[in-house]
Order: C-alpha cells, then sequence, then structure tokens
C-alpha cells in the first residue's frame, strides 16, 4: 500500500511539471493586443485623436493636479475647480505649453474657467453631444494623463443626483456630562488632528456656542460644508484650549478606514452635492478629473469630476455642464 502511494504521488508531480512546461511555453498575447493596447486604442480611430487634441494638462510647478476640456478655439479651458488651485501652465498633447489666468468659477458644479495666454484662435475645442449621456450603458473613452493614450471602458450605475455630505472634524463622540462631551477617538490625519485635537479632551464650545449632548455638536458642524472654518472650546487636563478645525470630507476621512479605499488609491477631494452624475469604469487617477469624455463619435458627453475608488468616477453630462459654458464664455 505504502509503496502504491509512493507510486501516485510521483505521478502526479510528474503530471504537474508537465503542465509547467506547457505553460511556460505559452506565447503570451502580445502588449498591442492587450486592454488599451496601441491595437485596441486604434480601433476607436478619429474619436481617439479627437479626445487627445481637445483634452489638456494643467500643471502648478511641474506637477500635474487636473486634466481640462478645450471649449473654444480661443484656448478657454473648462476644468475642476477644487482641483486646479494654483494652476501655472496648460500644455497639449502635442507638447505645446501655455501660461494660464482663471477666468470664473462655478462653486455650485465644482467648475472653473481658464484660458491659455496667446494669440491663437486656432484651438480644438471639444463638440458637445447629450445623446449618449441619457443611455444607460454606453461606450466611452477619454484621455490618459500625458495625453499620449485614451483609456476606454462603459458608463455604469444609475445617472443620479449625489447629495451634499456635510463636513466633519474626524473624531468620535463618547460621555456627556457637566463639563461637556469627551472624545474618544481622534481619526489619524483627520481635521481634529490635523488642528491639535487629541483623545481625552472635552468639547464645551463649538463656534461660541456651549454644547452639552453629542446631538448638539453634530447638529451645528454637519450645517456646515468640507473646507468650512469651526471653532472648538474644550478642557484638556483642566487646561482651557481653543482650536480651529477645517472641516474634512466625511467619506474622505472615514473611508481612512475602509478596505476598498484602502486599495483604491487617492480618490478626489469633493465628490459630493452634484444635481446630476454620469457614472463609469475608466482607470483614471484623480488627477485626470476635470478632463472631457467622450462617446464613439469623439462627441463631448461630459466633464471628469470625481475619482470615487478604484472602479468608480462621477462625470458631469454635457446637459449640466453646457449651459455653465455657455454662460462662462458669453461673458
Amino acid at each position: 500500500m505504502k509503496s502504491f502511494v509512493s507510486y501516485f504521488l510521483l505521478l502526479i508531480l510528474i503530471f504537474s511539471l508537465a503542465l509547467g512546461d506547457s505553460n511556460t511555453s505559452t506565447e503570451k498575447l502580445p502588449k498591442e493586443f492587450r486592454l488599451n493596447g496601441t491595437a485596441t486604442q486604434d480601433a476607436f480611430g478619429s474619436s481617439k485623436n479627437k479626445a487627445l487634441h481637445s483634452t489638456v494638462r494643467l500643471t502648478r510647478n511641474d506637477k500635474l493636479i487636473a486634466m481640462g476640456a478645450i471649449i473654444s478655439p480661443e484656448g478657454h479651458i473648462l476644468t475642476k475647480a477644487s482641483s486646479c488651485v494654483g494652476a501655472r501652465e496648460a500644455t497639449l498633447s502635442g507638447g505645446e505649453k501655455f501660461k494660464l489666468r482663471v477666468k470664473k468659477r462655478n462653486e455650485a458644479l465644482d467648475l472653473a474657467l481658464y484660458q491659455m495666454i496667446s494669440d491663437r484662435n486656432d484651438f480644438k475645442p471639444v463638440n458637445w453631444n447629450d445623446n449618449n449621456a441619457s443611455k444607460d450603458v454606453s461606450w466611452i473613452l477619454s484621455a490618459y494623463t500625458e495625453l499620449r493614450e485614451i483609456r476606454i471602458g462603459i458608463t455604469s450605475g444609475k445617472h443620479r443626483e449625489i447629495g451634499r455630505e456635510g463636513g466633519v472634524m474626524g473624531v468620535m463622540l463618547g460621555t456627556e456630562n457637566k463639563l461637556g462631551i469627551h472624545i474618544t477617538e481622534v481619526i489619524p490625519h483627520a481635521a481634529a488632528d490635523k488642528a491639535g485635537v487629541q483623545v481625552g479632551d472635552v468639547i464645551q464650545k463649538i463656534d461660541g456656542r456651549s454644547v452639552k449632548k453629542r446631538d448638539q455638536v453634530v447638529s451645528i458642524v454637519g450645517k456646515k460644508d468640507p473646507g468650512d472654518v469651526v471653532m472648538m472650546q474644550a478642557i484638556r487636563k483642566e487646561n482651557e484650549k481653543n482650536f480651529r478645525i477645517t472641516l474634512g470630507h466625511r467619506s474622505v476621512t472615514f473611508d481612512l478606514f475602509n478596505r476598498n479605499m484602502q486599495m483604491s488609491g487617492p480618490v478626489s477631494k469633493r465628490k459630493d452635492n452634484f444635481p446630476l452624475i454620469l457614472q463609469h469604469d475608466l482607470p483614471l487617477p484623480k488627477e485626470a478629473m476635470g478632463g472631457p469624455i467622450f462617446d464613439l463619435n469623439g462627441d463631448c458627453i461630459g466633464i471628469n469630476i470625481a475619482r470615487v475608488d478604484r472602479v468608480t468616477c462621477y462625470t458631469l453630462p454635457s446637459k449640466i455642464v453646457y449651459p455653465v459654458v455657455k454662460d462662462f464664455l458669453s461673458q
């Protein structure tokens, strides 16, 4: 019996080695034919060129911070406002670089209008089309960050409104007593942590208002938006402390503990409070937000507005964006 088992194990070993040799000798699919390879991209023909030629890189101190859509022959650029703060230079797909000046902002939609400083009037703007944006599923494409390639995917999820999140300090509230509300946890790198708040601090006032209940703190802070400032008075070991806290985004703050977000990499700071979004799965980094998205005809159907996680990006569809563009350019 023992010899039979040994013989059987030997057969398994030989069979495994044979499979290994077979796998090793299998020719790999050439890179140009893989997902987002050159052959795949070239299949999209002129749409690829339209996407590359009407998209720009926006940089600050030679570092990419956002992408943008050329929206006029005179070099006006539409982009994501919260990402492009301090943008100094725009780079075209051909390598030409132009200094920038900011023209307008629409804080409600997180959009900004820039213009390339140039005497040219032959820049290649996007062509707007809303037909594809109303479909539940459709092929889409977008220029990648270096403006040498495109990324291809499909729209996914229902077109919908993304509600307001409200700002957060990034603390866990504990017991209530006559002194105030105890802080039991401070989330690392969140707003309160950056302001110097510590576990054990006892909150007494928020924006000058005395608070005795957790709900009072939640109510006052929740009415403010990410980026707003709250003043917090607290007691630490019988000493009064005052903190100036710039509120963070709820999803960014608490997703620090979310496994999916840890795998996703950096996401957009603002990814909420939009009247309508088109969701897609293009593998784009947060620095690619602000750039245009296109249908198979090369028509612009929206502006990438937020990287939510590794498989989700939000786009403001052209039915929302184009009226803003017309208003910007008319002024």
